[in-house]
């Protein structure tokens, strides 16, 4: 609450504040600082903001003029009544204005910017040379612009005192005080380091700190950043700014609030409320006739009505604050949530990588396995050739040395005698070198390839997956709805839903418990079925889908056609020499030959009953009435095809008739003001028609299946008005129908 008690120029607790027209509030003290003189009234200030001019010699003791050494050096009168009479002298520098020449700054007016941060300007000085106007001299020149609303409100010749002042503000602002003082009243230095800390000296009402004598000195001088902060005494210590003394605004030091009393009649009370100037008003002011064309209500009255709309309001400020409140917590939750999620992501993370790094490791040791079998076999192979080349080699030059040393000898008979099976032996020896047997067995490149490029590249590729199967749709139910044998359903995706949907897929029931089957796959949250059963109950429901697959399915929702149709004829379909009218309920016709229109509905099931009201008959003409295909020819009467099964009657007589067949002719006929029912039972599978009320010879067609359309042909000569949305009336429903 302290900020709305705080000044938006200083920045500290109101002091004497007043309601500006914007409604807002403002110290007294700072509305002099803010108030602007107009450029083209700089001659005459109101008697509030009479500028201080050095006072020529002849008019050193003009009226309004202080008297003494101040006087003659430049010093004005008090600008305010409040000042004139010792009240306002604190803020007497404040209002002090001095011409170019005197202020050393030339033509520049800097701006101030108070403490919470809104820009001010300062009074305009006034020209070199210009005499303070008298009181009373001319209407208000000033002006005074809101610091938060920045709205402008001009001056009258009374000045600030032309505002009203607050004094419930003023009030409330005492109450804080004191009740900040009985809090504080063991108030303690919060920085020394002494323990305990020395009792607080000085509270500086910016920084919001109390401080000890020693530390203000070290830690809070009066200079620099802190030259402008505003030190007051704590609020335990008696007569510290608004701790226990009088607030000006009429209350005592220690006593109870007094009844305000009008500004104008010091001893008169405000009893009545003006809602035109929206202030209180005393009964010496309406006698006086300053409020005589507004409108005045008693105070106590405007009081409570004021009090109930500020209650009312604030119940709703209440309520958005608890709604706040519940959404601070939610959104805490949520950072609790989302926490705990990142703890549970970074350890799945770390498993999922610990797993790769295993797995890798298993196919390592596997691969090394491989590597070293090869090897051995190599090894083995070459070893086992090394083994058998030696030995073959050291038989081979054995053999060789001993038929050196046989050539050597001299002896042919001894030579003959071993000679052929030496030879023999030698060719043996040669012919076990054969082609290959002195080449390796195997290489010593190993044929073992590995390619890890791909698996390195799916590496530096691994990353989490940003698609993932889309939520479940929320049904809207408020927008979903039947009308006739047609059901719209509306849904949408879930709040806070990242995950991208490329459209969803609608599934709904046969009407009858049976199974789901898609109606819709679309891009599309809205969608209409239209053509269903009526007095059936539909189950629906939806599922999204994108490029990871598709979602799960949301709950189902229940509809509930129409028990009975309501349709009209069908501009669409109908004949162009058909002319409709009454909201395409009245038909008639352009031509003299006969001409096809059909209902916008259509029926596969269920029991259907309407009527058409012949408007007008002219010259006995043949109208037909009855139901038909979509595609039913529409050039000549209806009944003429196989794609129709209608009743034509004129005024005497009707027939039935199908693919341009008459049976059933019956007596009785039409005529203007005649009713036409027609009654379609698709559970038993027939079709019976009624003139005005009675039924018109036996049922007209049985054994009928498919998907019909009401429908009439007619010409110029005759104009009908359909009804439907009717219930089977209940002669009909007790006519006992042949063949049932």
């Amino acid at each position: 609450m302290e900020e709305e008690l705080k000044c938006p120029v200083c920045g500290s607790l109101f002091r004497e504040p007043i309601i500006l027209p914007c409604s807002h509030n403002v110290c007294l003290p700072c509305a002099r600082t803010i108030a602007v003189q107009t450029p083209e009234s700089e001659q005459h200030l109101p008697p509030l903001l009479h500028p201080r001019v050095p006072a020529p010699p002849a008019a050193a003791t003009a009226p309004g003029a202080g008297a003494g050494p101040g006087a003659a050096a430049g010093s004005a009168a008090c600008l305010d009544s409040e000042c004139a009479a010792g009240g306002g002298g604190d803020h007497a520098d404040k209002l002090s204005l001095h011409s170019e020449t005197d202020s050393g700054y030339g033509s520049y007016t800097p701006s101030l910017k108070s403490p919470n941060g809104v820009r001010v300007l300062p009074l305009v000085p006034a020209p070199p040379g210009a005499a303070a106007a008298p009181r009373g001299a001319g209407p208000a020149s000033s002006s005074l612009t809101c610091p938060q609303c920045h709205r402008s409100a001009s001056l009258d010749q009374r000045g600030l005192r032309g505002f009203q002042r607050n004094r419930l503000l003023e009030a409330i602002v005492q109450r804080y005080q004191q009740g900040r003082a009985a809090a504080a009243a063991a108030a303690k230095c919060q920085l020394c380091d002494r323990s305990p800390p020395e009792p607080a000296a000085v509270l500086c009402e910016q920084c919001e700190v109390l401080y000890c004598a020693a530390c203000q000195l070290r830690c809070h001088p009066a200079r620099g950043p802190f030259a402008k902060h505003r030190l007051a005494p704590p609020p335990a210590h008696p007569g510290a700014p608004g701790g226990g003394g009088d607030g000006g605004g009429g209350k005592g030091a220690g006593g109870g609030r007094k009844l305000p009393t009008c500004a104008e009649h010091d001893l008169e009370n405000y009893s009545m409320y003006c809602v035109s100037c929206r202030s209180p008003v005393c009964y010496q002011c309406l006698e006086e006739g300053k409020h005589s064309k507004h409108d005045v209500k008693a105070l106590g009255a405007m009081w409570k009505q004021h009090k109930a709309q500020l209650s009312q309001a604030l119940n709703g400020v209440s309520d958005k604050a608890k709604e706040a409140k519940e959404f601070l917590v939610q959104l805490k939750n949520l950072l609790q949530q989302i926490q705990e999620n990142g703890l549970d992501y970074e350890a799945c993370l770390v498993a999922q990588c610990d797993a790769l790094v295993d797995a890798l490791t298993r196919q390592k040791a596997k691969l090394l396995t491989k590597v070293t079998k090869e090897r051995e076999h190599k090894l083995k192979v070459v070893w086992d050739q090394i083994n058998h080349c030696t030995l073959k080699l050291r038989q081979s030059t054995g053999l060789m040395e001993y038929c050196l040393e046989v050539i050597k000898e001299n002896d042919p008979s001894g030579f003959l005698q071993i000679s052929d099976a030496l030879i023999k032996r030698v060719q043996v020896s040669q012919e076990q070198w054969v082609k290959g047997a002195l080449e390796p067995k195997v290489s010593a490149e190993f044929d073992l390839t590995l390619d890890s490029e791909p698996l390195l590249q799916s590496i530096h590729q691994l990353d989490f997956i940003q698609m993932k199967l889309p939520p479940v749709p929320l049904l809207q139910l408020e927008k979903c709805c039947t009308r006739n044998n047609s059901v719209t359903l509306a849904w949408r995706m879930p709040p806070l839903s990242h995950n991208p949907v490329e459209g969803y897929i609608l599934e709904l029931d046969d009407g009858d418990g049976g199974q789901f089957r898609e109606v819709y796959v679309g891009k599309e949250t809205l969608c209409t079925i239209d053509g269903l059963h009526f007095n059936s109950t539909y189950n629906a429901r939806v599922k999204a889908f994108n490029s990871s697959g598709v979602g799960p399915y949301s709950k189902t929702v229940i509809l509930q056609t129409s028990d009975v149709a309501w349709f009209t004829f069908d501009p669409s379909s109908a004949h162009r020499d058909i002319v409709l009218s009454n909201d395409n309920q009245t038909a008639t016709c352009n031509s003299y030959d006969d001409r096809v229109v059909l209902g916008t509905a259509a029926f596969s099931k269920g029991v259907h009953y309407w009527e058409l009201h012949v408007d007008r008959y002219d010259n006995h003409p043949d109208p037909a009435f009855g139901i038909a295909r979509i595609n039913v020819v529409k050039d000549m009467m209806l009944g003429k095809d196989d794609k129709a099964w209608a009743m034509y009657v004129d005024n005497n007589r009707s027939w039935f008739m199908h693919c341009n067949s008459h049976t059933n002719r019956t007596e009785g006929g039409v005529s203007k003001g005649a009713t036409v029912g027609v009654l379609l039972d698709l559970n038993k599978h027939n079709l019976t028609f009624y003139i005005n009320g009675q039924q018109q010879g036996p049922p007209a067609f049985e054994n009928i299946e498919g998907v019909f359309m009401p429908a009439l042909s007619l010409n110029r000569n005759v104009q009908v008005t359909l009804h439907t949305g009717l219930e089977v009336p209940q002669c009909v429903k007790q006519t006992k129908l042949p063949n049932n």
